[in-house]
């Protein structure tokens, strides 16, 4: 085995804390709110050194410093690593805090944490510094990029990117008699009374608990009915048909074949007392190196509307509106670097990320790791995550409040939509409306 590939394994492990529970951290918008104004660099000569705040992602301190030796021999760019927090959410508090008092060009901000940043003109659009810089974004998985794009501007570089994938006990298959992991929510069903009525377990699936960010995993499902937590703004979509029926589904199953995990769904799954569920990407190493058992990995299933659908997860690299012309076009040199094919392959290696970058060769890890290859080629499925869940204050609790109740009682669902609906847009009105709209 490889350095980079056994690096690998131990790097899944610690992925699933810094993407699934931070990634869904809700943001803080509050204060003045100004945007930036993109910065003119044509013609401008980038700067020789620069500073980068990092909380340092799925462990990723070592292949950070390497690729940093990398990016500075190949373009004399002397970057300054600064240790910004332990996590997203205090790395983005810092850097929130930190405007006209200290010096950062370029941050590690989560998919739940960039975009009060940019409420607040904290950073600059990267789409002209790529371009003066040369760099073609065309081969980053769309899905990734375009998590940063808003009002026709891109404001991050994907990084340290995840995704949920469904896991599944081989070995209970084979003692039920599954012949292959379900590609609808209705198959899952099936495969799961079938389980049930094989006694392999105490639960044929686990769904995630509150702490676990449910509205994170649980919008594939969503999604499949043809429902959303959002249509960009417009809160309706809670209280559709299509999302009260994939709910309504979910309710059931929790009466039938499923549980909700009193803690991590990976734990569970790992000690075989439930067969299957959906888990970030990141949890992979920890799960094929704690179980005793063929672990499978598939796609996430699909539904009556549409195919399986990935929500999108983990951070991206933003440019602070604070620094200088030639800084800011250095600094966009740097996060270039760190998501082109070669870098993010080593990244991916060492951490358990997602390769951005549709040209990475992953063939040493796929020959080690399989189940990885299905996290990567799911990523053609990948969607951007609803607003509600990402940008609203607050959005993620609520949701995930709201999907607690549903899958631990009997409560009427589509009346806890209601309820959810006009929360978050109290929610909205309060504390984005102004911002957006004015």
């Amino acid at each position: 085995m490889s350095k980079s590939v056994s690096r690998t394994v131990r790097g899944l492990a610690v992925l699933g804390a810094a993407t699934l529970a931070l990634a869904a951290c809700g943001p803080d918008t509050s204060g003045e709110v100004t945007e930036a104004e993109d910065v003119d660099v044509e013609g401008v000569e980038p700067a020789d050194e620069i500073t980068f705040w990092t909380n340092h992602p799925g462990g990723s301190a070592d292949v950070e410093n390497e690729l940093i030796e990398e990016f500075t021999a190949e373009t004399g760019i002397t970057v300054n690593v600064v240790t910004s927090g332990a996590n997203y959410e205090e790395t983005s508090q810092r850097f929130q805090t930190a405007q006209g008092s200290a010096e950062v060009d370029v941050v590690v901000l989560s998919d739940a944490t960039w975009f009060p940043n940019y409420l607040n003109g904290s950073l600059v659009a990267v789409d002209p510094l790529l371009e003066e810089a040369g760099i073609d974004t065309s081969g980053y998985v769309e899905a990734l990029y375009e998590d940063y794009l808003y009002e026709g501007s891109h404001y991050g570089v994907p990084y340290a990117r995840s995704t949920p994938l469904f896991y599944y006990n081989a070995d209970h298959y084979a003692e039920a008699g599954v012949d292959a992991p379900p590609e609808t929510w209705e198959e899952v069903a099936e495969v799961s009374q079938q389980l049930m009525d094989a006694e392999v377990a105490n639960s044929a699936f686990t769904f995630p608990p509150q702490e676990e960010y449910p509205a994170w995993s649980m919008a594939n499902l969503v999604w499949a009915y043809g429902g959303a937590w959002s249509n960009e703004w417009d809160m309706s979509t809670l209280t559709s048909a299509e999302t009260i029926e994939a709910l309504e589904f979910a309710q059931e199953a929790t009466s039938d074949w499923a549980t909700v995990a009193s803690g991590s769904p990976a734990d569970d799954f790992s000690a075989g007392a439930t067969s299957q569920i959906v888990q970030s990407t990141g949890s992979l190493g920890g799960i094929l190196e704690s179980a005793d058992f063929e672990v499978g990995t598939a796609f996430l299933p699909g539904g009556p509307a549409a195919e399986g659908q990935t929500p999108t997860g983990g951070a991206g690299l933003m440019i602070a509106s604070d620094s200088t012309p030639e800084r800011q076009l250095a600094a966009a040199m740097f996060a270039a670097f760190m998501g082109n094919p070669e870098s993010t392959a080593k990244f991916s290696a060492a951490t358990g990320y997602v390769p951005v970058h549709q040209d990475a060769d992953m063939s040493e890890v796929y020959a080690e790791t399989p189940q990885f290859e299905t996290a990567v080629d799911q990523l053609e499925r990948a969607r951007v995550q609803d607003f509600g869940r990402l940008f609203i204050p607050g959005g993620d609790l609520e949701l995930s409040q709201t999907l607690q109740r549903i899958l631990t009682s009997d409560v009427d669902v589509a009346e806890e939509m209601e309820q959810l609906q006009s929360e978050m847009e109290n929610l909205y009105e309060s504390d984005v409306a102004s911002e957006v709209e004015g």
